[in-house]
Formats: structure tokens, sequence, C-alpha cells
């Protein structure tokens, strides 16, 4: 798969999953940066803050993410779009 076919796949399942008009513009923030924190993706994904930590939940629960280090404290998760990353790699990384 390329990483067009991967956004082409995802820009149809994403907007299914989540129900919601932001789909496209999480996924194009998730195409500009596979690794970030929880933070990041609610401060500047230009996405209302409830509705953003929604998507985190549901894209994890679909598979789309995967979250590698889990919140602590003060600190954020860090979560990874993983099918982006094994493309980019050219194998299985995560």
């Amino acid at each position: 798969m390329t990483g067009l076919g991967l956004y082409d796949d995802l820009k149809t399942s994403i907007p299914r999953m989540t129900r919601s008009r932001y789909a496209t513009p999480a996924l194009d923030w998730l195409f500009r940066r596979p690794v970030f924190s929880s933070t990041d993706f609610v401060r500047s994904a230009d996405i209302p803050e409830p509705t953003a930590r929604r998507f985190l939940t549901v894209l994890r629960t679909n598979g789309v993410l995967k979250e590698l280090v889990p919140s602590a404290g003060r600190r954020a998760a860090l979560w990874v779009f993983p099918d982006l990353l094994n493309l980019a790699e050219g194998r299985k990384v995560f």
C-alpha cells in the first residue's frame, strides 16, 4: 500500500468511526505528525477539545492509533499512527 492509498482508505473509514465533520482535519493532522502527545493533538488539530479527546479513544479502539506511553500525572500520553510509520519505514516497526 502507498501513503496515498492509506490516506484514501482512512478518509472514508474515519468519518464512519467518528461520525464527525472533523474527521478529515484530524486525518490530515495525523499524516503530518504520526508520533505525538495527546496534548499536542488537542491543542493544534483545530478540533474542539472534547471532540479531539474522543477521537483519540475512538481511533485507538478501531486500531488506527496506538498509545505508546500512557499518561501519568501531568505527563500527556504518547501516541503513534503505526500504519503510516510502518509504511514510511518499509517494515513493521509497530
